[in-house]
Formats: structure tokens, C-alpha cells, sequence
């Protein structure tokens, strides 16, 4: 037991520091300024100028052919990736042979090999990794497993793994060390990972189902990535070796953000849950909060998406839906009332005119038979004869102003036909006889008065 402890306080020690240095210059003196080393570098670095070119061309073509034959998104990847390592893999097939016909000469190819294993390496983990869809994650985990590979080809893994160990932090009654944290990542990164390739394929199945409602889908999908979210966690700090009692001492400081600073974030995702028990919001439903209105495309973790007829997407909050007045226009019914007014002359005949809004609506493709559509006389205005047309339409989601368009252009045309006028503002002005015979009397304009002048 003494040999670990003694690996992992020598860092602490300035003459350790002292000495690996002293031993890298030394290295240095003795390796980078021979004959032999000169060669392996110039060997290097003409097979990489000779590897330029050629990867070049190579990486056109492989254009060429992701451009033409790639429909399924791995195969895009695939082919991208290929693109972008043409010149490490040309340049490793080079070294290598050179490394063969060095050793073949025997002469020294140390430097050669480690370079060439180097981007080995890198070639066979940039491959690797093309099945990891996103862009960000796939550079962490190449970078983080060429770094790996890098420090075991040189012979510094051991080290770094008793230096990482050695550095560590106190969390509760807990010692975490660095490389735990690592770990930590990786197995919580890789966890993650297969978590959301498991749940995207159950996710299809629900979608799929025909049984299963649209509220109850969205439920049961979220409810799956939360589970599946808080199973890597456990799985990650249970393989680390992480007590998660560690973890009591911030469940009061999470209790009193929630209370105050995530009130409202917490708040939404309550609101956003009961929505989708309750099943009052679903996708597909048209609503309409105050003067707007839309169809609601997809419910979220914090606010629900409603896509409007000028392709206008609001990002409504979950709580707001809750505790405001929302107008669903689909929630137990697709039917849907609407009301158009229409003014007709005094003069006119009042009962021809809702006769032929009658046969208007009839003739209105969206409008329904069933509720029947009616014509009331509602009001004799100052200007006209207010008649108001009642109709239904059973498919609100795909607009009200396309079919009130149609049926008021059914209007004007039947009262065209038919004599009906649709009257304009008018007043009545009435002079006093008194006031008809008296001259107008204008004052003069004084371009001198201090009112003017002001």
C-alpha cells in the first residue's frame, strides 16, 4: 500500500518537478539533435507534402460521390468524414512505409512511429465516432479519446492518471478526485448517448400508435426522456463509486432557488404536465389567445408552440395557458360558429336581401348544412338594415378569413343581380330659414397682432 501513496505525493514534491525536467532536456540533447532524428523529420514532413495533393483529388471525388449517393444521413456522415481525413490517411500510409523501409535499412524510425501512430490513431477515431449524429458531441469524444491514445503511445498515461488522482476536492464527507470527475463525464456522456437512441426508437413506436392520443404521446415521450435522463445519472455515479448521499447537502439550496429565482421556470413545467393530463391543449388544436390565433404544433417542457396562419410561431409560456382565457376552437369539436354582418338599404327589399345571403351561405363550399346556416335581421342602424349571417365550418384549422372571403363575394354578386344596395354613410344637414338670408360674416386676418407675431 505504501508504493500508491508514495506515486501520489511525489507530485507535491519540487524535485520531482526538477528532475523530469532535467531528464526532457537531456532527451532533447541526445535525441532531437542527432543525425538520425534530422532524417526522421525530413522524412516526415516530405511525406506529408507529398500526401497534400493527393488527398486534394481524393477529397473532390469523395465530394462528388456524397453529393450523388447518400439519401440516408449516416452515409452522408460517413462520406463527410472520409472528406475531411484524406490527407491523415494518405500521410499515415506514407509514414508507414517509410517506417518499413527505415527499419528495413535499419536505421533508427522512433519519431516515425510514434507520429504515424499518432494519426492512426486519429483516422480510426474519426471513423469511430461517425455514428454520433451531433457535430459537437462527435469532436469531444474524438478529441477526448485521441488525447487517450496520444498519452499511451508516448508512455504518459500512467502518470497522468496518478497525477489526475492525486488532485482532488472534498464534497461533503466525499473525496472526489479528478480523474473520477472524468469518468464521471464519459460514462455520463456514453450513458446519455444510448439513452437517446433507446428512447428516439420507443419515441416512433408511441408516435405510431394509433390507440394512444396525441396529449397522451407528448406525455409518455417526455415522461420517457426524463426516466431515461435520471437512469444514466444514477448508472453514472454508481459506476464512478459516487455515494448519492454526497448529494444531500445541495437538496436545501435547490429547494430555496426553486422557491424564489426558478419559480417561474418551475411553475411551467408543473402547468406544462397538467396540460398534458388534462388534455384541455393537444397538438393539432387551433386556440386563440387574445386578438391571435393558431394551430398548436408541439407542446414543450416550458411553453407551448402555436404556428399562426402568416406562418408567425408564438412560444406561449405553459402557465400563462393555465391561468389566462383560451379560446380552443378543436378541444371536445371541430365545429366552429362564425358571424358576418351586412348592411342593406332602407329602400331596399329586407327579405329578398336574407334570402339571397341564405343562398350564398348554401353555396359556400367550407360552410356546413348541418348545423344549418340562419339569416337574422339584427338592427336598424342609422345608414342601413344590419343583417348578421350565422354559419358553421367544421375544419377551423384551416382559416376563417379565406371562407368569410368566399361567402361575402357570393354576396355581392346575388345583390348585384338582384338590385340590392348596400348603402354608404349618409347624414342629413338641416339650415334654420332664419340663418339663410344673413351675410357671413369673416374677420379680417392681422398679420400685425402680438398673436400673430407669437
Amino acid at each position: 500500500m505504501a508504493e500508491p501513496k508514495s506515486k501520489l505525493t511525489q507530485f507535491s514534491s519540487g524535485d520531482y518537478w526538477i528532475n523530469l525536467l532535467n531528464s526532457l532536456s537531456d532527451w532533447a540533447n541526445e535525441t532531437l539533435a542527432s543525425v538520425d532524428t534530422l532524417v526522421e523529420l525530413a522524412i516526415i514532413l516530405m511525406t506529408a507534402a507529398l500526401a497534400w495533393p493527393i488527398a486534394k483529388y481524393l477529397q473532390e471525388q469523395l465530394k462528388k460521390v456524397k453529393t450523388t449517393k447518400s439519401p440516408v444521413s449516416l452515409f452522408g456522415r460517413l462520406w463527410l468524414t472520409a472528406s475531411r481525413i484524406a490527407f491523415p490517411i494518405t500521410w499515415v500510409i506514407a509514414l508507414w512505409i517509410s517506417e518499413l523501409i527505415l527499419a528495413a535499412v535499419e536505421l533508427r524510425h522512433g519519431i516515425l512511429v510514434i507520429i504515424a501512430s499518432m494519426i492512426t490513431a486519429w483516422v480510426i477515431i474519426s471513423i469511430a465516432t461517425v455514428f454520433v449524429a451531433n457535430q459537437l458531441g462527435r469532436k469531444v469524444i474524438a478529441s477526448s479519446a485521441w488525447l487517450v491514445a496520444a498519452l499511451n503511445i508516448v508512455g504518459l498515461l500512467d502518470e497522468t492518471i496518478v497525477f489526475l488522482e492525486s488532485t482532488s476536492f472534498t464534497l461533503g464527507q466525499a473525496n472526489i478526485s479528478a480523474l473520477a470527475v472524468i469518468q464521471a463525464a464519459i460514462a455520463l456522456a456514453l450513458l446519455l448517448w444510448t439513452t437517446a437512441i433507446v428512447g428516439h426508437l420507443i419515441e416512433n413506436r408511441i408516435k405510431q400508435s394509433d390507440s394512444l392520443t396525441p396529449s397522451f404521446q407528448v406525455l409518455s415521450t417526455k415522461l420517457l426522456r426524463i426516466a431515461l435522463v435520471i437512469v444514466a445519472v444514477i448508472f453514472t455515479l454508481s459506476i464512478v463509486g459516487i455515494d448519492l448521499t454526497v448529494f444531500a447537502v445541495f437538496g436545501g439550496a435547490i429547494g430555496v432557488g426553486l422557491g424564489f429565482g426558478l419559480q417561474k421556470i418551475f411553475a411551467n413545467l408543473i402547468s406544462g404536465f397538467i396540460l398534458l393530463v388534462d388534455k384541455s391543449i393537444k397538438p393539432g388544436d387551433v386556440i386563440a389567445v387574445d386578438d391571435d390565433y393558431g394551430t398548436v404544433s408541439s407542446l414543450g417542457a416550458r411553453y407551448v408552440s402555436v404556428l399562426t396562419r402568416d406562418g408567425i410561431e408564438h412560444l406561449i409560456p405553459n402557465e400563462e395557458l393555465i391561468t389566462t382565457k383560451v379560446e380552443n376552437w378543436s378541444h371536445s369539436s371541430n365545429l366552429l360558429r362564425l358571424r358576418k354582418m351586412v348592411g342593406v338599404h332602407y329602400k331596399s327589399d329586407v327579405r329578398l336581401a336574407m334570402s339571397l345571403c341564405m343562398d350564398a351561405m348554401k353555396e359556400t363550399s367550407r360552410i356546413l348544412d348541418d348545423p344549418a346556416p340562419n339569416c337574422l335581421l339584427v338592427d336598424f342602424a342609422d345608414n342601413s338594415v344590419n343583417i348578421e349571417m350565422r354559419y358553421w365550418v367544421d375544419d377551423p384549422m384551416n382559416g376563417r378569413a379565406n371562407v368569410t372571403s368566399e361567402l361575402m363575394l357570393t354576396v355581392w354578386d346575388k345583390f348585384h343581380e338582384n338590385d340590392i344596395e348596400i348603402p354608404y354613410p349618409q347624414r342629413d344637414l338641416h339650415f334654420r330659414s332664419s340663418d339663410i338670408n344673413q351675410p357671413i360674416k369673416v374677420k379680417p386676418f392681422n398679420t400685425n397682432s402680438e398673436s400673430q407675431r407669437d
